[in-house]
Parts: structure tokens; C-alpha cells; sequence
């Protein structure tokens, strides 16, 4: 605001003085002209010092604190991450509003000081935003900005393919699993757009295999009946340089009862637990000596009624080529299953006679529902878990499949 002292003070005394100062014309328009204008005697200086007052309190009114919005009102093609930030000078932000289109509100922070503020999150791409910031200076008085600006369109984007499915049940070994279209170089910041809630509680926490898989689990197995919700977060998120998230999705799952069964390679036996309590302990046949199946933690992560088992397609040749193996459970990427078997002849219970794969006795076809294969199968979920001991080969990989409960609590969060 611009205050013209002077110029009010002439129009004022004016508008004050009406015909007098028209009588006065005839005998000092010259010191009239002097004093109104100078403010030299004693009744001009009282109407100019007046409207002095009026001046001064129109710059006492007027707020010192400067509100400064980047991106530049009106700015476009603005990118997702860092360049919206709100800042004061000369006093302290108060207030912050940012939306979108839409009108949903941003989350973000004041900073301690007051003299700035930044979003809690990326922005979204395609996107126009408007800011609303007030400051206040040191009197109190008030300085607002208004600005909008428009994100940017990426040219280059990524998704996440998850597991398990929205609304499923699965069992106590199921982590939450991300597979990523495009090699991810900033975790970091992709990690912030997931955020995970679990009833009850449970402390939940993100590993890393490569660059484009991400793999969630708490400490121990859950807990059965624990409600899990996650949102992901990825639109206009950048991933690796110029290639950006474009999705937002809102996954939740239930985790069903609790079923861990334990096989023993030695023992050539499989013991069912339920809850915690032994369900049922079933003769099973594991890897033959030079292809023993893997010792460790596995997860069910599919599971098929029939399906070809092809010794050419897991680096065996044609050693085997079976076209309709029934009851079949996968538990690793590798291609190790627990499975109907009907060729296995004596060795359930016996000896090892597979080429890694556990074996349970079935009947070709799998319609008989009370050989051992079928009940396991029927009572089995996505996401139980199968452990294996005693094996002669080392433990299974963590990344083989959906296996992290092979590593260590810290070094999975390391």
C-alpha cells in the first residue's frame, strides 16, 4: 500500500475548512497556500499532524511477515517431489492449505521455527493443486498468498503387482509382496508411499530382494485373525529418474487360522499342526540323495488341483514329464512342490525318492479324498507354512518364493 501524506492532508483541509476558506481568499491566500500545505502555524499543523496519525496507523495495520509460494502461481509440468514449499520472512506460517482438484486436502508439516512448510508426501502427476498460507508477524497482524500450479505428466511410469489379493484369507506365513514393472534406485521414497496397518498391532517391516521387489512381514508368523490393510501410494511417486508410480490402491486381507506342518527328510514324516495342536502325522517321501529337497521355512504360495510337472523346465532334462500330478502346492520359485504322488510305489514313510519335491501318497486322478495327498490339501491355504528339516541340502533362499522367514528379524530390517 502506498500512503500519500501530503496529498490527504491538502484534500482534507479542504474538504474541513468549506466557506471559510473562501473568506480568507480576500486578505492571505498567500499564507492560506503556506500553511495548509507546510503546516507552519498552529491550526494548520494540527490538521496535518491528523492525518499523519492516519498514515502511520495504515502502515501499523499492514503485516511485516512475507508469505513466499514455490512452484510460481499459474506454473506447470511442476514435479511431484520437492519442489512445492511454502515459506515466511519476517514472521511465522500459521496456517497451510493445500488441494487438490478434488478438493482432498495434502498432509504436510510447519517446520518448528515457523518459517516453513513441506508436504508429507509426493504429489500426484497430472494434477492441479491450489495454497492457501497465512503468516503472522511479530505484532500479530496478518499475511496471506494464494497460488495453484499443475504437476507434471510423466512420460515413463511403474506399477506394483501384489500379493495376496484383496480380500483374501491366507494363511500365517503370507508376507505382503510387491513386484515392481520397472528396477527401482529410490526405495526410500517409494517405501514412504506404502503405509501398513495391521489389528491388532504388530510392528511390520519392508525388505528388499533386487530392485523390484519389495516383501513385508512382522517379526514372527502373524497372528491368526489379524486384519491387514495396506495403501499404496505410488502416483506421481519417482521410482528411478523419469519414471514415475501410477497407481493408488487400497489392499486388505485376513489372515485365517493357524497351520504350520513339519517335515522331517530323515524320518520321512510330515507332522500337521493346527493352532498349535497336531492335527495328523502322514508318511511323506523328500528329495532322493543328490537332489534333497531344501531345508527351511516354506510358504504355500499356489495351489492346483492337477498339473504337468516337466523335468526339462527346472534344469532336470527328461528325466520326468508327468501330466497330471495331483494335489499340487507350490513353495518355491524354483519349482519345489508338496504333491500327490500315485508312482511312488513303498516310499512314503520308507525312503527319499524324489527329485526334491515332498511326495504324499495319492491315487492317479486324485478323486479319492481320503488318501493322504487330498486330506492335506483340503485343509491346506495360500500362505501355510511347510518346514523342512534334516535334509541334506542347505536352507532355502529367502527370495525363492515367499521365504523371508529364513532371515533373521534384524537382517531382514537391515
Amino acid at each position: 500500500m502506498n500512503v500519500r501524506p501530503i496529498s490527504g492532508a491538502s484534500v482534507g483541509a479542504r474538504g474541513r475548512r468549506g466557506s471559510k476558506g473562501l473568506l480568507a481568499l480576500a486578505s492571505g491566500v498567500l499564507l492560506l497556500a503556506v500553511t495548509a500545505c507546510g503546516g507552519g502555524d498552529t491550526q494548520g499543523g494540527a490538521s496535518g499532524t491528523g492525518k499523519g496519525k492516519d498514515a502511520d496507523s495504515a502502515r501499523s495495520e499492514q503485516s511485516q511477515a512475507v508469505v513466499t509460494i514455490a512452484p510460481k502461481n499459474g506454473a506447470k509440468s511442476v514435479d511431484t517431489s520437492g519442489a512445492l514449499k511454502v515459506g515466511a520472512t519476517k514472521g511465522k506460517l500459521t496456517q497451510v492449505d493445500v488441494k487438490d482438484g478434488k478438493g482432498t486436502a495434502i498432509a504436510g508439516r510447519i517446520s518448528a521455527d515457523g518459517t516453513s512448510w513441506t508436504p508429507d508426501l509426493h504429489l500426484a502427476a497430472s494434477t492441479k493443486y491450489t495454497v492457501h498460507a497465512v503468516a503472522k508477524d511479530s505484532a500479530g497482524r496478518e499475511a496471506a498468498e494464494d497460488s495453484s500450479f499443475t504437476t507434471l505428466t510423466p512420460q515413463n511410469t511403474f506399477v506394483g503387482y501384489f500379493t495376496p489379493e484383496d480380500g483374501s484369507t491366507v494363511g500365517v506365513g503370507m508376507p505382503f509382496s510387491l513386484r515392481f514393472t520397472r528396477g527401482i534406485t529410490a526405495p526410500k521414497a517409494v517405501e514412504k508411499a506404502i503405509e501398513i496397518k495391521t489389528e491388532p498391532a504388530v510392528e511390520v517391516a519392508g525388505h528388499w530382494f533386487g530392485n523390484d521387489r519389495l516383501d513385508f512381514r512382522p517379526e514372527h508368523y502373524w497372528k491368526a485373525g489379524t486384519k491387514v490393510t495396506v495403501k499404496l501410494n505410488f502416483d506421481g511417486v519417482q521410482g528411478r529418474p523419469g519414471v514415475y508410480g501410477k497407481q493408488t490402491k487400497t489392499v486388505s486381507f485376513t489372515i485365517g487360522r493357524s497351520q504350520v506342518s513339519v517335515v522331517d527328510a530323515k524320518k520321512h514324516t510330515m507332522k500337521v499342526m493346527r493352532d498349535g495342536k497336531v492335527l495328523r502325522t502322514i508318511p511323506i517321501t523328500a528329495g532322493r540323495p543328490g537332489n534333497a529337497t531344501w531345508n527351511g521355512q516354506m510358504v504355500i504360495t499356489e495351489k492346483l488341483t492337477v498339473t504337468r510337472m516337466n523335468g526339462e523346465t527346472v534344469g532336470f532334462g527328461g528325466e520326468y514329464d508327468i501330466k497330471d500330478v495331483p494335489h499340487a502346492m507350490r513353495l518355491t520359485d524354483s519349482g519345489t512342490f508338496i504333491h500327490g504322488n500315485y508312482w511312488g510305489g513303498g516310499a512314503f514313510g520308507n525312503y527319499n525318492a524324489s527329485h526334491g519335491c515332498i511326495g504324499l501318497r495319492d491315487v492317479r486322478g486324485g478323486y479319492d479324498g481320503g488318501v493322504p495327498a487330498a486330506w492335506f490339501f483340503n485343509r491346506s491355504m495360500i500362505g501355510d507354512v511347510v518346514v523342512v528339516k534334516n535334509s541334506q541340502d542347505r536352507t532355502v533362499a529367502p527370495d525363492n518364493g515367499m521365504n523371508g522367514w529364513n532371515m533373521s528379524w534384524d537382517d531382514w530390517k537391515a
